[in-house]
């Protein structure tokens, strides 16, 4: 876990240098893609439709709704903070990209057998269709 936070911080450190990146006092960083529609970004109750494309830092697809054609429904509440928190960044129609860091995803307990290591990095494309 410590080798993949370490990357993970490296690559945060060099990521927030770009002038499209903005970081949060929290370490999450965000990229705007495309402004939305509307004004209404989602609240920590509401419930999301969402298109989203995750990645780890090599550029590993770890789950992708992009992929399966089909988009994501969830609760704000529901998801890891780092997702949650990014997406009250954007409106609905709006592109954004999310990064995460290790302690605002998964942390050191990912789930067993998959794709994300303890103390990765994750990075999310998403597109808000919906606030339910």
């Amino acid at each position: 876990p410590d080798l993949n936070r370490e990357a993970g911080e490296k690559f945060l450190a060099e990521n927030k240098e770009r002038a499209e990146v903005n970081a949060t006092e929290s370490g999450l960083q965000y990229e705007i893609l495309s402004e939305g529609e509307s004004e209404q970004s989602p609240l920590a109750d509401d419930e999301v439709e969402v298109h989203y494309h995750g990645t780890l830092i090599d550029g590993t697809v770890f789950d992708s709704s992009v992929e399966r054609g089909q988009p994501a429904s969830f609760p704000m509440n529901g998801v890891i903070k780092g997702f949650s928190g990014g997406l009250t960044k954007t409106q609905v129609g709006g592109k954004i990209k999310i990064y995460i860091p290790s302690e605002l995803g998964y942390g050191d307990n990912p789930r067993p057998g998959g794709k994300i290591k303890p103390g990765d990095t994750l990075i999310f494309e998403c597109e808000l269709l919906e606030i339910n």
